[in-house]
């Protein structure tokens, strides 16, 4: 049983300064995450070891502490004022690339164009990008497109971590649609989310079993699983090693190993180590049964 691991996985850049810049902050002074700082329940285990509580981000002034969090997921212009005008200390820890979401959002309405966000509708980046504009509107599917007006101008971005192919394929739906209407697409979808979908496919294409490793939460997590079976490859998704069972490798070969941008490198190894002792526990069992 061989395992291999995914040349791009794990915790992205934007995840790690968040993390990074919470874990300071709370070994300095006592703070309120509003929400979960990153899709991950390891890394709200490591928080509130340093004491670091959670509140409700759209509840301004609701929490204990002087100093609040925005997550890396990010959050409305509007609710991010609130918390400072309820008199909290407020530091943002969203991710540049969700920041750079927000700003192709905003500079859309200010030209004219009806928006349009591509991405989960009750997902926490979601509703940050869109609190501030009422009038947008978020979209998942070929039928949702049927159901919009006609308008003379569309703007589209998307959740940073939707699947690249399934954007391009509803914004070219959404052209089909409105032939005479304009339709500016920005691509938001983030560099690493783009990265680990193709490490995937790379992945899938030389094992029979795929393992993704993070939070049952995470967007980008759940979206390499879905792939890995669409690609026809049996997929399972954990949070950490204690998730693994031996009997779902019984009859495989080649193990490919990959996670989602809020997964802690040291998860990753947890699992890759135990995946490691199922294999020299099977050969100790058959000896040369697999030579």
């Amino acid at each position: 049983m061989n395992i291999h691991l995914a040349q791009h996985f794990g915790m992205c850049f934007g995840v790690r300064d968040a993390l990074r810049l919470t874990q300071s902050l709370a070994r300095e002074e006592p703070i309120t995450v509003l929400g979960q700082l990153v899709h991950n329940p390891a890394v709200d285990r490591q928080l509130s070891a340093l004491g670091a509580v959670t509140a409700d981000l759209s509840q301004p002034g609701v929490a204990p502490t002087d100093r609040v969090v925005i997550t890396a997921h990010g959050a409305a212009e509007s609710i991010k004022q609130a918390w400072k005008t309820a008199g909290h200390t407020v530091t943002d820890t969203t991710c540049p690339l969700v920041r750079k979401a927000h700003r192709a959002l905003e500079c859309l309405v200010l030209g004219g164009y009806f928006p349009i966000v591509i991405g989960e509708r009750n997902h926490v980046e979601v509703k940050g990008l869109v609190t501030d504009f009422p009038q947008c509107t978020v979209l998942l599917s070929d039928t949702e497109i049927d159901t919009l007006e006609e308008r003379p101008r569309f703007g589209v971005i998307s959740q940073t971590t939707q699947p690249s192919r399934r954007v391009e394929d509803l914004v070219r739906r959404l052209r089909e649609r409105f032939p005479a209407s304009e339709v500016r697409f920005v691509d938001t979808v983030c560099q690493p989310t783009k990265d680990r979908q193709t490490a995937l496919e790379k992945l899938c294409a030389e094992n029979d079993t795929i393992v993704v490793v993070g939070g049952r939460n995470s967007n980008n997590t759940r979206q390499l699983v879905q792939k890995a079976v669409e690609l026809g490859t049996r997929a399972w998704h954990v949070e950490d090693a204690d998730d693994l069972d031996p009997q779902w490798f019984n009859e495989a070969l080649n193990i490919g190993v990959t996670a989602g941008t809020s997964t802690l490198d040291a998860t990753v190894q947890e699992v890759i180590a135990k995946l490691q002792a199922f294999a020299e526990a099977r050969e100790t069992a058959s000896p040369g049964k697999l030579a």
